[in-house]
Parts: C-alpha cells; sequence; structure tokens
C-alpha cells in the first residue's frame, strides 16, 4: 500500500503564516509570586500523573521552560479529560469556558491550570489560535468516532497534536518558520503512535480512530478488533502502520535541529521514547488489546546518550 501524503498541505494551511517572533520570552514567575508558583506547580503535578514519557522528556529543559511547558500539557491534558468523562451535562460550557479564557486570558478564580496556561500564553508569545485548535480537536471526539482515510485521520491528529508541537516551538525556542511543517509532522507521529498502542482501550470506549480504507484493504472488521483477533492480516496492517509512523518520526528530525539548543534534547527525546512504543508494540506480537505498549524507565535512560550524540 502506498504511503499518501495529500494530507501535509491541508495541515499547512491549518497552522497558518505565523512569523517566528522577534521577541524572546520572557521568564520572571519564581520572582515573589507565590500564587503562579503554585499554579506552576499544580501543572507539575498534572505531567507527572498522566504522562512519565512527557515528565522525563521536559525534565530536560531549563527550569523556567519546563514548568511553561508543562502548563501546556496541564492545560490540554484538562481539556482531554472533559471530553472523555462519560455524559456530562457541561461539557460543552467548559469547553467554551476554555476558548473564552485563551481568547481573552480570564478565567475563574482559584482555577491554577488556567493561571498557569493564561501566564505561559502572554510570555511566550504562543499563536492562540493554535490553542483554539486544540480545543477544536479534542472535541472532535464528541462528534466523530470513526475516520474512512489516513487525510482524515491526520487532520484529527493535527488537532489533538501537532498543535501541541507549534505551541512548544514558541516556549523552547526555533530559528525559523521553516520549522513549522516538521512540527506538524512529528505530531502526527506522537499521535499515531498513541493511537496504535490504545487501540483496545479505545474501542471499549466506541472509538476506532485507524482508517476504514486501510483496514478494509487488509481485510480486517470491525468485529476482528472487537474481538481482539492477532490474525497475520493485523499484523500486515500493523506493520504498513508502524513503518509509517516511522517515517514521520524520521522526517520530522531535520525539524528538531532548527529548535533552539536546549529545546532540541526534550523535543527529541520525546520523539525517541514514543519510538520505542513502537518497538514495544512490535516485541508483543502487535497485540494492542489485552495490553498497553510502553517504554520502562530504564529504555528511556538508555536511549539519551545516542539522543546526545546525534544532536
Amino acid at each position: 500500500m502506498q504511503v499518501q501524503a495529500n494530507w501535509e498541505n491541508q495541515l499547512l494551511a491549518l497552522a497558518g503564516s505565523v512569523p517566528h517572533p522577534r521577541t524572546r520570552p520572557f521568564f520572571s514567575y519564581w520572582a515573589g509570586d507565590a500564587s503562579l508558583r503554585k499554579a506552576y506547580k499544580q501543572a507539575e503535578k498534572i505531567t507527572a500523573r498522566h504522562s512519565k514519557s512527557f515528565y522525563f522528556a521536559t525534565g530536560l529543559l531549563p527550569e523556567e521552560k519546563r514548568s511553561a511547558v508543562r502548563a501546556l500539557y496541564a492545560f490540554c491534558r484538562t481539556v482531554d479529560d472533559i471530553v472523555d468523562r462519560p455524559s456530562d451535562a457541561q461539557r460543552d460550557s467548559q469547553l467554551d469556558y476554555w476558548r473564552t479564557m485563551v481568547e481573552t486570558g480570564s478565567f475563574a478564580d482559584h482555577d491554577l491550570v488556567a493561571a498557569a496556561w493564561a501566564d505561559t500564553l502572554t510570555r511566550c508569545h504562543i499563536p492562540r489560535h493554535y490553542a483554539l485548535q486544540l480545543v477544536d480537536g479534542v472535541a472532535r471526539d464528541l462528534s466523530q468516532t470513526r475516520y474512512q482515510t489516513f487525510d482524515e485521520l491526520a487532520t484529527y491528529c493535527y488537532g489533538v497534536a501537532s498543535t501541541v508541537g507549534l505551541m512548544s516551538m514558541y516556549i523552547v525556542g526555533f530559528k525559523d518558520h521553516e520549522a513549522v511543517p516538521y512540527a506538524i509532522k512529528l505530531g502526527v507521529a506522537l499521535q499515531m503512535t498513541n493511537i496504535l498502542r490504545d487501540v483496545g482501550e479505545d474501542y471499549k470506549n466506541g472509538r476506532l480512530y485507524l482508517p476504514r480504507e486501510e483496514l478494509a484493504f487488509y481485510g480486517i472488521q470491525e468485529a476482528d478488533i472487537a474481538g481482539g483477533r492477532l490474525t497475520d492480516n493485523w499484523r500486515q496492517f500493523m506493520t504498513f502502520q508502524i513503518e509509517r509512523t516511522r517515517l514521520l518520526y524520521n522526517e520530522s528530525w531535520a525539524g528538531i535541529k532548527m529548535l533552539e539548543r536546549e529545546g532540541q534534547l526534550a523535543v527529541g527525546a520525546a520523539s525517541v521514547f514514543y519510538q520505542g512504543i513502537l518497538d514495544d508494540i512490535e516485541k508483543h506480537d502487535y497485540d494492542v488489546f489485552t495490553r498497553r505498549a510502553s517504554l520502562s524507565a530504564w529504555g528511556k535512560v538508555s536511549r539519551v546518550p545516542a539522543l546526545m550524540l546525534s544532536l
């Protein structure tokens, strides 16, 4: 099956032409602001609790940029949790709250995540339409649970993951606008890794992200996924998916070197750690139904020296 790339121009159009920021981020929140210190600490706790890989990778950043990236993660996690709550009558209003917060910078008293994120948005000059695209991308899970083509799925990946990469660039720093296509591609690769890892869990929650036309090409029906069947067709299908995702990681690598030096290691680590999840899926015969693929703490640490030499 041929790898299609028609989606790339569509995602570049979504990102728009945002100029490279002439003003560098300014960091000073530790200077006597106890409320902001508390807000950023809460973002750190959320990151540590929900994503060991992201927490480890961002630990390679200088303190203030590390805190800002974790504020970004806490924002993303909070919005995602709103959508994942079953039959919550307040979901629409809660999503609108975050849209308003992004647009105006206003938020409820004692909302620590919003306080840290509002501060990060302002200090790092993050284009706010990326944050709004993320809210809309996450909200898409409420209205769409199946995807016909990879082009369609790539648009979803842009909304929930590439936007995160684009916002992260404004925190860690980047050299010029040419880094944008690579950030988009890395985001798609990271989200595809999540999708491949979580096939069984997502299906139990009523969602099947894998492109229907590609499942059909390999002779796989929804009943096969519902039954968790590890057939030869499934192995061939997953081999194709993993090969395409690895290609996206490889093609995005040049963009990591367009980041400011201190950000290259952290973003490179995220890329390498997530590729380790693909390795683990292969190692366990493509079983993403009865287990959750992961990379151990030692697996992460052991990959760092080679990563440092490659940058």
